[in-house]
């Protein structure tokens, strides 16, 4: 073997051996409440890049409500099936901050990774992708340097320091922390049934910009019904068991298949049933919210 490639290989292994790769894609994403009117979420790409200044940094959002950790988890499952595997995620919606909750890291079985609090922002990617393995960040030596006696930013001292570690290959995923049993903390909430011909989900989320209203219930689930276009779906609302909309709407493949001002029944981008109103707000029209106590019903009309 030529003496330059036995080097070339030689340094390969050593390289490997000294920085023992945790992502394949060296990429880190976040998403959190802080909003950007200050310098927060600055300081965690900050911390992260002081770590590895090649680490390619991107964000979800920073605009998730205030403490809402469902919409964190929703936020999640929404973008991560279209990030590479290997990615490093770091959610910081963080209420409990400086409490005895977990700060962990979780390995799901498509290969990516999330760097948060666990307290439900982990419920739809472990319900999605699966759970692989959970580790408990190590703080006594995962976390910035002198930041011992910060209880307040987490996400900075903690997460956005031990994730950069992480996806830079600094330190491997046994080397976060002692490994926990393969479960999260879980946010109750319907998942999507078909059940005795009548679909049954929740609405996770709104359509932000249009009011559309999002449900969890995929194309698959609702496969049985065998929907097409003008059939008419029989649709029940109800949030904290109180009934807020009961109507029937058309099934439609997209807006402009209905007249301007009419509701329809549709497949969103995400594949999962929706409804809206052509070139209108159906959230604000019935004052329609989202979250795990938001329950609906749906089912066609014969």
């Amino acid at each position: 073997m030529n003496i330059n490639i036995k080097s070339t290989l030689l340094a390969v292994i050593l390289s490997a051996t000294t920085y023992p790769l945790f992502a394949d894609s060296n990429i880190l994403v976040f998403q959190s409440d802080f909003g950007l009117k200050d310098g927060a979420v600055s300081t965690m790409k900050g911390v992260s890049a002081s770590v590895d200044k090649n680490l390619k940094i991107y964000d979800i959002t920073h605009e998730i409500p205030a403490y809402n950790i469902w919409d964190a988890a929703y936020s999640l499952y929404q973008t991560a099936e279209y990030w590479p595997q290997g990615t490093v995620f770091v959610s910081v919606v963080d209420p409990g901050v400086g409490t005895e909750r977990l700060s962990v890291v979780l390995k799901t079985k498509n290969g990516q990774y999330f760097v948060t609090p666990d307290n439900g922002t982990l419920t739809l990617v472990a319900d999605k992708f699966g759970i692989d393995e959970v580790r408990q960040i190590n703080e006594s030596i995962n976390r910035r340097k002198n930041s011992e006696k910060s209880y307040t930013f987490h996400g900075r001292d903690v997460y956005a320091y031990t994730a950069a570690k992480l996806a830079s290959g600094k330190i491997t995923f046994e080397q976060v922390g002692k490994k926990l049993p393969p479960n999260v903390v879980k946010i109750n909430y319907q998942k999507a049934v078909l059940k005795e011909n009548r679909l049954l989900g929740t609405i996770p989320v709104l359509d932000a910009q249009y009011g559309n209203v999002w449900t969890n219930i995929s194309r698959t689930v609702a496969s049985p019904l065998n929907l097409h276009f003008g059939d008419q779906i029989k649709v029940k609302i109800s949030h904290n068991d109180h009934i807020v909309f009961d109507e029937i709407i058309p099934f439609a493949n997209s807006f402009g298949n209905v007249t301007e001002g009419k509701n329809l029944v549709y497949f969103n981008s995400l594949d999962n049933l929706s409804l809206a109103i052509n070139m209108g707000n159906f959230a604000d029209v019935y004052h329609i919210k989202h979250g795990a106590n938001w329950i609906i019903e749906m089912s066609k009309v014969d």
